[in-house]
């Protein structure tokens, strides 16, 4: 793996009203669009607003498509030499970089004003003449970002530093109401109770990480949920007040685990390749290469109705199909028609634990159904490493010397480089995280202005 920022973001070209500034539970009108451009449009259009009218006045709607790729713009890379090894010195940054010293220095005096690190003149080497050099690190005081999670069944609600740890996190049942407008703002409201507890700090931004398909200006179409073009960016910007972000979730998982490895097990970034797979209640993978996560514009690569072939315990339905199979909801499903009284996959997991034959052949089935799958999917995309991310995967870890051994049986490669995401069971947590720094780890200067 690689160090990677999170994405170049395309913006939309409007201000967002900051969430101190906006009276909780205001009424928003249902006239607010979402808006999203192509980055080479940014400039031009960011000097006009498309405003939506509050219990106070006028406030912006701002959504942003990441593109989840290494920035290369000069503030971006000081700041990512900061997160990774800071504190240190401004040559030690150009070295780190490849920039000259005239442009970190620059740089490092735009993000020093931009309160987006600072310096340590506790730090400053002793006995030194002439001006002392100080070295500068993140400010993980000041500013947090929103990570929104939303599942299936739960949806997760985080704070997070510039260094993309988790500050504070929530889980809820995801709501369900008779539209998606509802549900989420049902969501939205919870954020923004959340964030809101963080008293002092200036929130920068919101992520929101999501199964489905995202479209430009954060339209989702989630058939598990039953939405299509669901305004998501545009709500969840309009109850927090605050830019928004909006991600695929198993690509905002690829993107996270760069973040979470910054060192990777290569030093060149430019080949560097690896597959993440994930499976919960869901499945869904995503490829990365050379520091960017690949993002097809029709979508995410659907995996859930790959056919599974022949089972013993799973898929009493019959249906044939990855997902229904190998999900929570599928075991849970296999346990009960073998006569296993469990309401969730936890007490599947307690069972095995337990010494429960049933319910380890189950787990066994499933580690062995997805490590074939892995396989297969491994041999078309020929990555440098396989990554398994997920509760599937992190809940049961005495299952993956299943999986490992599947991939083996089934890929033509004689050995593939398989390992457990970084994050592990908090990777929900991290991929709404990553979605929510895209902006700020990609042009870090124009985030906070936007913010202002």
């Amino acid at each position: 793996m690689t160090a990677i920022l999170p994405a170049r973001t395309a913006t939309a070209p409007v201000r967002p009203t900051a969430l101190r500034t906006s009276p909780r539970g205001a009424a928003r009108s249902p006239q607010a669009v979402p808006l999203a451009y192509g980055s080479r449009m940014v400039t031009d259009l960011q000097r006009r607003r498309v405003s939506g009218l509050t219990a106070k006045g006028a406030s912006s709607v701002h959504v942003a498509t990441p593109h989840l790729e290494l920035s290369t713009k000069p503030a971006a890379l000081v700041l990512r030499a900061a997160r990774l090894s800071g504190p240190l010195f401004r040559d030690d940054a150009a070295e780190a970089t490849g920039l000259s010293i005239s442009t970190v220095n620059r740089q490092v005096g735009a993000l020093l004003r931009a309160g987006l690190i600072r310096e340590r003149a506790d730090l400053a080497p002793a006995g030194a003449i002439g001006r002392p050099r100080l070295p500068f690190e993140i400010n993980v005081t000041d500013f947090l970002t929103v990570g929104i999670h939303i599942g299936y069944k739960v949806t997760s609600i985080t704070t997070h530093d510039l260094l993309h740890r988790v500050v504070g996190a929530i889980q809820i049942p995801t709501p369900v109401a008779d539209t998606p407008e509802k549900t989420l703002a049902a969501i939205g409201s919870s954020a923004r109770r959340f964030a809101a507890r963080w008293t002092g700090r200036r929130v920068l931004w919101a992520g929101v990480a999501i199964g489905g398909r995202v479209a430009t200006g954060g339209l989702v179409d989630h058939p598990r949920l039953g939405w299509e073009q669901a305004p998501v960016g545009r709500i969840i910007a309009e109850s927090l007040g605050l830019p928004v972000s909006v991600a695929s979730h198993v690509e905002a998982m690829a993107a996270a685990e760069l973040v979470v490895d910054p060192q990777g097990s290569t030093t060149d970034e430019s080949k560097s390749s690896f597959l993440y797979f994930y499976a919960r209640e869901m499945v869904g993978i995503a490829f990365s290469v050379g520091g960017t996560v690949h993002t097809p514009t029709a979508g995410p690569p659907v995996v859930g109705h790959f056919p599974v072939g022949a089972t013993t315990l799973l898929d009493p339905s019959g249906t044939g199909r990855l997902e229904p199979t190998v999900s929570d909801t599928g075991i849970v499903e296999a346990a009960r028609a073998q006569g296993l009284s469990v309401n969730e996959i936890d007490d599947v997991h307690e069972l095995a634990r337990s010494g429960d034959e049933t319910a380890r052949e189950i787990l066994t089935e499933r580690a062995t159904i997805l490590g074939r799958t892995i396989g297969l999917v491994a041999d078309i995309f020929n990555p440098d490493h396989i990554i398994l991310g997920g509760q599937a995967f992190t809940d049961y870890p005495t299952a993956l010397p299943v999986v490992a051994k599947a991939v083996r049986a089934t890929s033509v490669a004689a050995k593939r480089d398989v390992r457990v995401s970084h994050s592990g069971a908090t990777v929900q947590q991290q991929a709404a995280g990553a979605v929510s720094l895209d902006a700020v780890y990609s042009d870090p200067l124009e985030a906070v202005a936007l913010t202002a």
